[in-house]
């Protein structure tokens, strides 16, 4: 028998087969092949048709399951991963009113900024752990001042995974760790924010009611395994955001254990039991997939906006028909890339830099000395440093990082990346093969809340380490170089 999972990203979705007794990956690919769109209808703006999700969903699940020969009435239930942060709404007839505002959408930063002062800090840190802007419900607020046709309408908000669910099983529901991503979580009092939504104007009634991760939270109905393909009546037993899940997946569940991920965006997710934080604005703080009121398990969340977009966006200027290829030639230019420095931070504000949004850029470039390797090679610098530029805010806000774990994809494929760095934060990176839809279906075989088993049974499955470069001062004088770039753009 087998678990199937889904992780719906900003580029594609992903689609996992697991088979149960084994634990083993059966198959993963990718829909659609290429790159979804984003529509930015203004600068800062970045919209997605929850119902192109859906599609690709269903067009990915007929396609895996033709080429596995698979019979789906082996699939026995479901795990869903998405992108963070999002915002759907539908109307009372369960129709979608407008495009999904996605996480890399900017339009609610003053929002967030203006309720963060009148509500106060002090309030924000102590029952949300965070400020709360550019997220979910700062989203919802600035539909309702902006597009109060489209708000009059709404019945319900909720994250694209709460969306994908409901497409599978037609129940309109959400999970703590959900809600406390689009910062609508009162982990003082261990309820919805209920009071948040007054100050901003939203009917606490539009959020919907709350299931566990690790539950059946509705089953596959007829016209959804119709359109998909899957058996109808199977569970839909997990869900998480992709940065929870992506930590689910490389079994990093307990205090002092981090995971990173180097996808259109790059990410740091540390897990600690405290609740509480000096640091709000640039790092947040979510409820991990294994978070109770008795124990807690707090993910610490660092963002990097600007992260494989901008490589992926290279390949497409430069025609390079490969990732490989670029990484070959990026490996022929000197650390440094020969003074040329890559401010990676083209998507959207950046929460670590105080929601600026500097754009990307590069300094320095000389037609005369720098070739695409030079332009390889500064990019890759550039994103891992804004790695390591992170990493040390995450330990200024006593983030005891011990143990560093990575999925062998994106950006961690490249040595020269992984290598800078771990050789500038002084500590390993282990690389695991994993991904974040074979993480959701390897969840969906979880019953309840003990996660003893599936650690167990993931704990195997690392592939390489890279460790600290002893010889380090050449990655430590081009990230100064780098750093005191970053800070002039910033004050400037």
């Amino acid at each position: 028998m087998y678990t199937i999972g889904y992780d719906i990203g900003s580029s594609s979705i992903k689609i996992a087969l697991v088979q149960t007794d084994t634990n083993q990956n059966v198959a993963v690919i990718q829909e659609p092949e290429t790159e979804m769109p984003i529509k930015a209808l203004q600068p800062g703006w970045a919209e997605q048709d929850p119902e192109m999700w859906w599609r690709y969903l269903c067009t990915g699940t007929h396609r895996l399951l033709t080429k596995t020969k698979i019979k789906s009435t082996e699939i026995q239930a479901i795990g869903i991963s998405y992108q963070m942060h999002g915002l759907v709404i539908l109307d009372k007839n369960k129709t979608l009113l407008r495009d999904a505002i996605i996480w890399c959408d900017s339009r609610a930063v003053g929002i967030g900024e203006l309720a963060e002062t009148e509500v106060g800090v002090l309030r924000c840190t102590s029952h949300l752990l965070n400020a709360p802007g550019n997220f979910t419900a700062s989203k919802l607020k600035w539909v309702r001042d902006y597009e109060p046709e489209i708000y009059t309408k709404t019945a319900y908000y909720m994250l694209p995974g709460d969306y994908i669910s409901y497409k599978l099983t037609g129940e309109i529901n959400t999970t703590i760790n959900g809600l406390s991503e689009g910062i609508l979580w009162d982990f003082k009092e261990n309820k919805v924010a209920d009071w948040l939504l007054d100050y901003y104007g939203i009917a606490s009634d539009l959020t919907p009611p709350l299931v566990g991760n690790f539950t059946n939270q509705g089953f596959v109905h007829g016209e959804a395994s119709a359109a998909c393909g899957l058996p109808e009546n199977i569970p839909v037993r997990y869900r998480s955001g992709d940065q929870p899940n992506n930590a689910l997946s490389l079994n990093v569940l307990q205090p002092g254990e981090a995971a990173a991920t180097g996808g259109t965006s790059g990410v740091v997710y540390a897990i600690t039991d405290k609740i509480n934080s000096k640091e709000i604005h640039r790092i947040n703080q979510f409820a991990h997939v294994n978070h109770t009121d008795e124990n807690p398990r707090i993910g610490k969340l660092l963002c990097i906006n600007g992260a494989g977009i901008q490589y992926s966006w290279l390949r497409k200027i430069t025609k390079e028909k490969t990732f490989e290829a670029m990484n070959a030639q990026a490996a022929q230019v000197p650390i440094g890339a020969s003074d040329l420095v890559c401010l990676p931070f083209g998507n959207g504000a950046e929460r670590m830099l105080q929601n600026k949004a500097l754009g990307a850029q590069w300094h320095h470039l000389d037609f005369n000395r720098h070739t695409e390797g030079h332009l390889y090679r500064a990019a890759l610098e550039g994103v891992a440093f804004a790695f390591v530029y992170g990493m040390e805010l995450m330990r200024n806000d006593a983030s005891d990082i011990q143990v560093i774990r990575a999925g062998n994809d994106n950006l961690f494929q490249s040595k020269i990346f992984s290598q800078t760095v771990a050789t500038l934060i002084g500590q390993e990176i282990e690389i695991y093969k994993t991904t974040g839809a074979l993480g959701a279906a390897r969840a969906a075989a979880v019953e309840g809340h003990d996660l003893s088993r599936f650690r167990e049974k993931n704990s195997q499955g690392r592939e390489s380490v890279f460790s600290p470069v002893e010889q380090k001062e050449a990655y430590e004088a081009a990230y100064s170089k780098w750093k005191k770039v970053l800070n002039n753009q910033i004050n400037t």
